[in-house]
C-alpha cells in the first residue's frame, strides 16, 4: 500500500488547540467494524460498551517536559531541543531545531528562566543519518532532574497557541490521569480522557483493568516518508508488560472476555510480544519497532479505544489494519468514518476527540 492511500482532507479548525472543558465530555464516535454502523456518544459512555470480564489495557507512560530552549555558546543563536531517549545518565538522542548548523562538538547553554543552580552545558556528541543528535549534558548530575526547572512539556506542532497564553495546564491536562512510568516525549492521548470516577465505573462494571508501559518517541509519531509503506522504517522504542498483566490477560482469555486495548501504543505492545510467544503475552521487557499496516492478523486485542490520526501517519494505518483483520479494506471503512466524523465537527488530534472501534 502507498502512504498517499491515507490522505484526507481537514479543515485546519478542527485541530483542537485546547483539551475538552473534562477529560470524559469528550466525544466518542463508537464504530461498529463488522456492520460499519455508527454512533455518536460522549466518553464517559464508553462503561456501556464494556462488559463484565472483559480486560482494559492502558499504557502508564507519563510525559516528560522534553523541549528544552539552549543558546549556541559561538555565536548566540538560539536552538530548540526535543529530547527523545536516555541511553546514558547525561546522555540523549534528540532531535535539534534549526539542526542544518549544528555539528559534531556544538556547545549550548541550556536557557533557565528560573536562574536557579548551576548553568547546564550541552555538547554534540554524533548525528545519526536520520538526523537525531547525541548530547551530553555537563553542569548537573542528572539532566532528568532539571527537567520540571528547565524544561517545557513538548505540545506537537500542530497545537499552534501560545502555551502561556490560555489558563490550560498543558503540564497536567497533555498527562493521563494514571501516568506513573516517566519516559515519555508525546502523550498516549487515546487515555486523557479517562477520569478516576469514569475508571472507578468501569472496575464496578466488572471489567479489569491493568497497564503496560511503551515510552513514546520517534517511533509513534514520526511521519512516513517514503511512498511504499513497506519501505517505512519505524524507530524503536521501550516497553513492558508486567507480571500481573500478562496473568490478567491469561485469565481473560481463558474466560472468554474481551482485550480492550486504549491507544495505538498499548496496541503496539501487546501485537508485539504475543508475535514473539505464539500468540501469548507473558511478561516481557523490550523494545519495538512494530509497522501495523493493512493487512494485519491480530492477535490479542478485541476491541480499540483511540484517538483520531494525522493523515499519512502510521497510527492512521494501525487503526485500519484493526478495522479489518487480514484485509486491506478497512482503510476505506477508516476514511468513511473519518469523513462522517468531519461532518459533525469533531475535534482532532491529541487534544481532540475519541473513536471506539468494536
Amino acid at each position: 500500500m502507498r502512504a498517499s492511500d491515507f490522505d484526507f482532507e481537514l479543515p485546519a479548525e478542527l485541530i483542537a488547540q485546547l483539551p475538552s472543558s473534562e477529560r470524559d465530555q469528550s466525544r466518542l464516535l463508537v464504530l461498529d467494524r463488522f456492520t460499519g454502523s455508527i454512533d455518536h456518544r460522549k466518553f464517559y459512555d464508553l462503561v456501556d460498551y464494556l462488559n463484565p470480564g472483559d480486560l482494559l489495557i492502558l499504557n502508564n507512560s507519563r510525559v516528560l517536559r522534553a523541549r528544552l530552549w539552549a543558546t549556541k555558546n559561538s555565536g548566540g543563536a538560539e536552538v530548540e531541543i526535543l529530547l527523545l531517549e536516555e541511553v546514558a545518565t547525561n546522555a540523549w538522542w534528540a532531535l535539534l531545531r534549526p539542526g542544518k548548523r549544528i555539528r559534531v562538538g556544538t556547545e549550548l547553554t541550556i536557557n533557565d528562566a528560573t536562574q536557579i543552580g548551576a548553568h547546564v552545558g550541552v555538547e554534540v556528541l554524533r548525528k545519526s543519518s536520520d538526523g537525531q543528535y547525541l548530547l551530553r549534558f555537563s553542569g548537573t548530575r542528572d539532566i532528568k532532574n532539571e527537567l520540571d526547572r528547565v524544561g517545557e512539556i513538548p505540545l506537537p506542532p500542530y497545537i499552534t497557541r501560545r502555551p502561556h497564553t490560555t489558563p490550560i495546564d498543558d503540564a497536567e491536562r497533555y498527562q493521563t490521569v494514571y501516568a506513573n512510568r516517566l519516559g515519555s516525549v508525546a502523550a498516549p492521548t487515546a487515555g486523557v480522557h479517562f477520569t478516576e470516577r469514569l475508571l472507578n465505573q468501569i472496575r464496578s462494571r466488572g471489567v479489569e483493568i491493568r497497564h503496560v508501559t511503551l515510552h513514546v518517541g520517534l517511533g509513534t509519531f514520526a511521519p512516513v516518508k517514503t511512498e511504499l509503506l513497506e519501505n517505512h522504517v519505524m524507530h524503536e522504542e521501550p516497553f513492558e508488560v508486567a507480571s500481573e498483566t500478562a496473568e490478567a490477560i491469561r485469565k481473560t482469555r481463558l474466560a472468554g472476555g474481551r482485550i480492550v486495548a486504549v491507544g495505538t501504543t498499548s496496541v503496539r505492545v501487546l501485537e508485539t510480544v504475543a508475535a514473539a510467544h505464539d500468540g501469548r503475552v507473558p511478561s516481557a521487557t523490550g523494545r519495538t519497532r512494530i509497522f501495523i499496516q493493512p493487512p494485519h492478523h491480530f492477535r490479542i486485542v478485541d476491541v480499540l479505544v483511540t484517538n483520531f490520526h494525522l493523515p499519512r501517519s502510521t497510527l492512521l494505518m494501525l487503526v485500519s489494519a484493526f478495522a479489518t483483520p487480514g484485509e486491506t479494506r478497512g482503510r476505506e471503512m477508516m476514511l468513511s468514518a473519518y469523513a462522517e466524523a468531519i461532518r459533525e465537527r469533531y475535534r482532532f488530534f491529541s487534544y481532540g476527540d475519541a473513536m471506539l472501534i468494536l
